[in-house]
């Protein structure tokens, strides 16, 4: 299939009820599908999927999708590339009315990219241009607006946006009957949770929510608690541990040997490289370096503009760069098929970002590695990583005198 689920990826799928959760888990694993075609279904959305080549559900669209076209409120964890935007996709596509005018659904998400990723795959199972609306920063506004005019039956936004468009009373939000909350967490690390509540205090009280997170903290419960009603609870995998398809090494080497590592990298292996670092300026260096050095590689990161930013995805995507480099705040939003290798340039400061970035390699069934520079006063963090993770990672140690690894003492 042409999903993104990890092969052996287990889920579950409960109520949060207190008295029958484990009861309606147990039930609903025993009848979870194997196929799009057992779903009951609308024959042009069974044409799509089968178009699309879509057979078989991940596990986490095993779960999800048939509570949540009954209706039901959805409260999922599960990484990046487990296939969680199909998984509520395609209940908005069914469930959506067909004679209402204007938004019925909404899908709230942290980044331009990630927003503009699901507005595409809404198009390609619809097959329609004019049922969506983009709302975000950072683009113009006026095709956004027309958009809404035209009236726009999806609205696909990041809360800051939104929330401006409603301040200014651009866009009405009444009629909305779904809400999806999708990388909850990441919304609610970028300080978007005023955004959020506003928002929602603008949507009818009865509608379907459903919230996807990677991970689910206390925060992430709070927020449970405050917008959805008796959900079912998905859980694909760890809600904090790396693909088990995914090789993890670990180089300690001398800061001013890096570059020189990751050239050796580039040099010993096949396949694109996602190189995530520190910094903006980080980004631009290094991509820089490697272009110098005979390296197709383009960089992504805060202060670049949108146009800038899509173009090198799409670049890096069709492989006409075989290198992207990235901070943090662009990681997210970053959802390309068949990464062979992500490079930690930089150790993550937290877990979850490191969680976060591996997650863009291994996806699917197919196997990936990746590789995390450690300079030699980073160690302790590294180790304190792999306790909190759970993992451990091949280590290996460069010399000074060379970028060539040798096994680690």
């Amino acid at each position: 299939m042409t999903g993104e689920a990890q092969s052996d990826c287990s889920g579950r799928g409960d109520s949060m009820g207190d008295s029958d959760g484990g009861d309606a888990g147990a039930q609903q694993n025993r009848n979870r599908v194997k196929q799009f075609s057992e779903l009951q279904l609308s024959a042009p959305l069974q044409q799509q999927l089968a178009r699309a080549n879509f057979i078989n559900p991940t596990p986490v669209q095993a779960a999800a999708i048939p509570p949540a076209l009954e209706g039901q409120d959805i409260l999922a964890t599960a990484q990046t590339g487990t296939g969680k935007t199909l998984s509520f996709l395609i209940p908005l596509i069914e469930r959506m009315p067909k004679d209402q005018k204007g938004a019925t659904a909404l899908v709230l998400l942290p980044t331009r990219e990630l927003a503009m990723q699901v507005l595409e795959q809404w198009r390609n199972l619809t097959r329609s241009e004019g049922t969506a609306a983009l709302v975000c920063g950072g683009l113009a506004e006026a095709p956004q607006l027309e958009a809404i005019r035209r009236g726009a039956r999806l609205i696909v936004a990041t809360p800051g946006r939104l929330e401006d468009y409603l301040q200014r009373k651009l866009v009405k939000l009444s009629g909305v009957k779904m809400l999806v909350l999708d990388e909850v967490d990441r919304m609610l690390d970028m300080g978007f949770k005023p955004a959020i509540k506003r928002i929602a205090a603008a949507l009818p009280v009865e509608r379907q929510t459903m919230c996807y997170s990677a991970t689910l903290s206390a925060e992430i419960r709070d927020v449970a608690r405050d917008y959805l009603k008796n959900p079912v609870r998905v859980e694909i995998g760890s809600a904090l541990k790396p693909s088990p398809n995914v090789e993890l090494r670990a180089f300690e080497v001398p800061v001013d040997k890096k570059q020189e590592l990751l050239e050796h990298l580039l040099g010993a292996h096949e396949g694109s490289f996602l190189v995530f670092v520190r910094t903006k300026h980080g980004a631009d260096r290094v991509a820089r370096r490697l272009s110098r050095s005979g390296h197709t590689a383009t960089q992504i990161h805060g202060d670049r503009t949108q146009s800038q930013r899509s173009a090198a995805l799409r670049s890096f995507a069709q492989g006409r760069h075989r290198v992207l480099v990235a901070t943090d705040v662009a990681a997210r939003g970053i959802d390309v098929a068949d990464v062979a290798h992500v490079v930690n340039y930089d150790l993550p400061k937290e877990a979850e970002d490191f969680v976060h970035r591996v997650g863009r390699t291994g996806r699917a069934s197919s196997l990936g590695v990746a590789s995390t520079f450690v300079a030699p006063d980073e160690t302790g963090a590294l180790r304190k990583m792999e306790r909190t993770l759970a993992i451990t990672t091949k280590k290996f140690r460069v010399r000074p005198n060379a970028a060539a690894a040798g096994a680690m003492a």
